[in-house]
């Protein structure tokens, strides 16, 4: 199903994306808005076969070459024949001083603050930083609209295997891939069937009357200025991993929903809220038919959880796991929800307060060192270096949490340096961390001994 200049509409994910559009110079479709993820590759590389594989990633994934055209009456996604994305090679210079993984976090870092028009086809950019002969520093930049962090995963997948198959290695080829606008297709049907209807219908009552949990900025911009976003990167020792892994085996959860409990709780401390609605970002791939596919899948959804009367973190943690399976039961794109629960967005409309979303990275595919054709592959997972300027997010304050397999769980908050200083978001960081610990090393304890 490859029809250049074929016209197709939008998912409902672009439509969400659509609702933050600011234009070409910020917000959704602004030219910070990347999705960026890096890899450490062991092995010498053939630059000229790389490319080769690269363009075989684009010929195989046609999001990386659809335009969304918005200024043409209905906007619908356009998709383009294949062409060579951009390589860039850049020789790092040699510093004995400092270890390797520490000079290979300062170039990702350098990678995430630079930008890439939305226009810009293909929405792909690869990025080696080569240490030496036989060790390099991968980075994919992607346009949001065209990806999210599981679609980074297939792409290093599969230029990996059309790589060593350059190479002459006999790896096991790809399975044929499935089109994002197949998707889109598959989507809009979903969304008619009677299932959604009752999935509309739980979220009609489910939200009935509720608004997005906010919180006060440090600055109001002002108007018309871009945002500007910085992250804040962060850990949580091994003590309080194995705790809270423990902890969610124990009350039959995950540890995404431990962590989201506590994010909850810090929340309302913060806000003195009871009845919480609070934001976390899914992966959005409700059809295992499409997890090879590139695309914008990810995902809001509101968990509305009360407070009131909730004794201590153990309760918490209950409703919290309840308010998950209840939102993953019933999942439907934010635009939808949004559409059933009109108050749910009134948030985005007051001046002076932001919505902070919380989401824990659980990514497939390339992590730990992995041999394919003669190059060794290992996602760079753990990072530890802030930075002043990132890829920005559309809207408002995002946490990211990952635990990898050093058993240590790292954390990232990337925020608009026009709305918030550093110091409010390492206060609240400190903050999540204190109740995270305390909750899961005395979880009978109540919420305001936390």
């Amino acid at each position: 199903m490859d029809l250049p200049g074929d016209r197709a509409p939008l998912s409902t994910n672009l439509d969400m994306l659509r609702m933050f559009d600011k234009g070409e110079h910020d917000g959704s479709f602004g030219p910070r808005h990347l999705v960026i993820l890096a890899w450490r590759l062991l092995g010498e590389l053939d630059l000229a076969l790389f490319q080769d594989a690269i363009d075989d990633v684009v010929a195989r994934h046609e999001m990386l070459r659809t335009q969304i055209v918005r200024d043409d009456g209905e906007p619908y996604q356009k998709v383009f024949p294949p062409s060579s994305p951009e390589l860039v090679v850049i020789d790092l210079p040699p510093d004995e001083t400092r270890p390797r993984e520490e000079q290979a976090d300062d170039f990702v870092n350098e990678i995430e603050a630079t930008t890439m028009s939305v226009a810009q086809l293909p929405h792909l950019r690869v990025v080696l930083g080569r240490i030496d002969e036989r060790d390099a520093v991968c980075v994919l930049v992607t346009h949001h609209v065209a990806s999210d962090g599981v679609s980074l995963q297939v792409i290093i997948r599969d230029l990996a295997t059309f790589y060593a198959t350059r190479k002459g290695f006999p790896v096991e080829p790809p399975t044929p891939a499935r089109q994002y606008r197949e998707f889109t297709a598959w989507q809009r049907k979903a969304l008619a069937s009677p299932q959604a209807e009752q999935s509309r219908t739980y979220w009609r009552e489910a939200m009935r009357d509720a608004e997005l949990v906010d919180l006060p900025t440090d600055h109001l911009p002002r108007a018309g200025d871009p945002a500007r976003y910085a992250v804040y990167r962060f850990g949580l020792d091994h003590e309080t991993t194995s705790a809270t892994t423990a902890f969610a085996t124990a009350m039959r959860s995950s540890p995404f929903m431990v962590m989201t409990a506590a994010f909850n709780a810090l929340l309302h401390q913060e806000t003195g809220t009871d009845d919480l609605v609070s934001a976390i970002i899914t992966s959005g791939r409700v059809e295992p038919d499409y997890n090879e596919t590139v695309g914008p899948f990810f995902n809001m959804l509101p968990l509305r959880t009360e407070l009131g009367d909730c004794r201590n973190f153990m309760e918490l943690v209950r409703r919290t796991r309840e308010a998950c399976l209840a939102a993953y039961t019933h999942e439907l794109p934010f635009a939808q929800i949004a559409a059933q629960a009109p108050a749910l967005t009134k948030t985005y409309e007051r001046p002076g307060t932001a919505v902070w979303a919380f989401q824990v990275m659980q990514y497939p595919g390339v992590t730990e060192a992995e041999l394919i054709g003669d190059v060794e592959y290992t996602a760079i997972r753990k990072r530890h270096k802030s930075y002043p300027v990132t890829s920005d997010i559309p809207n408002g304050v995002l946490w990211g949490l990952d635990i990898p397999p050093t058993g240590e769980i790292a954390g990232t908050a990337r925020f608009n340096t026009n709305e918030y200083d550093q110091d409010t978001v390492i206060r609240m960081v400190e903050q999540f961390r204190r109740i995270l610990r305390a909750g899961v090393q005395d979880p009978a304890s109540p919420l305001s001994a936390l």
